[in-house]
């Protein structure tokens, strides 16, 4: 198995990501910078890191989705690669018109970081079919910009094509509906703000982020 981590100026959670995949499915990972033209060959995973992409400039995620790179990672996305991005990564994927909504300041406008409970939504996907009927699952938040928001429409679309993975027991961030994560309508493509890859190891307090790396490579 192999996958591609993509490197922003600003990522701070890039090698986070390698290590938690490496570790979790012992695959292969690649740090790919954000301004190559071409992915690895024969990737079963891109992620997209948390951290500060262009130092959040005009707005997360906004400048990162116009790199180069991002060309690839849409046109892998569209052969059916899994794609995950991770809080900024989440931001990005937004902004790059791959997933739908957007990534508003926490209603509290103040930055959240701590563990967060999380509803598995929908277990039926390729990120989350290792849950195996587990309806639980505990990861960490942190961002200033987790706030998903989408209109009326948009968000009874997605809760009624499945398409919410996550929701938050307790909103950290006041997310519309309390969605913490989201599929593209293929079901390949993962946004989610809590991060697997600060949950990979009893020893973080959570594995369960183990189990949603492992899932997304094991369907491929």
């Amino acid at each position: 198995m192999k996958a591609a981590v993509v490197v922003f100026p600003g990522s701070n959670c890039d090698r986070d990501c390698k290590v938690a995949i490496e570790r979790s499915t012992g695959a292969s990972v690649e740090m790919v910078w954000h301004g190559e033209t071409a992915l690895p060959a024969g990737l079963d995973l891109i992620v997209l890191p948390g951290g500060f992409s262009y130092g959040d400039y005009l707005r997360c995620g906004a400048m990162a989705a116009l790199s180069p790179v991002m060309a690839e990672v849409r046109a892998a996305a569209l052969r059916g690669v899994a794609t995950v991005g991770i809080c900024n990564g989440f931001q990005i994927l937004c902004e790059a018109k791959m997933l739908p909504g957007a990534l508003l300041r926490n209603a509290q406008l103040k930055y959240v970081c701590k563990s967060v409970a999380l509803d598995v939504v929908n277990a039926q996907t390729r990120f989350t079919a290792g849950f195996e009927g587990r309806r639980e699952a505990v990861m960490t938040v942190g961002n200033g910009e987790g706030n998903f928001f989408a209109d009326g429409p948009l968000l009874d679309r997605l809760e009624g094509e499945g398409q919410v993975v996550f929701r938050y027991r307790d909103n950290p961030n006041g997310s519309a509906r309390a969605i913490a994560g989201i599929v593209n309508d293929r079901g390949n493509v993962l946004g989610l703000m809590p991060h697997p890859d600060r949950a990979f190891d009893e020893d973080l307090g959570s594995d369960d982020g183990a189990i949603l790396f492992r899932s997304a490579l094991a369907s491929a």
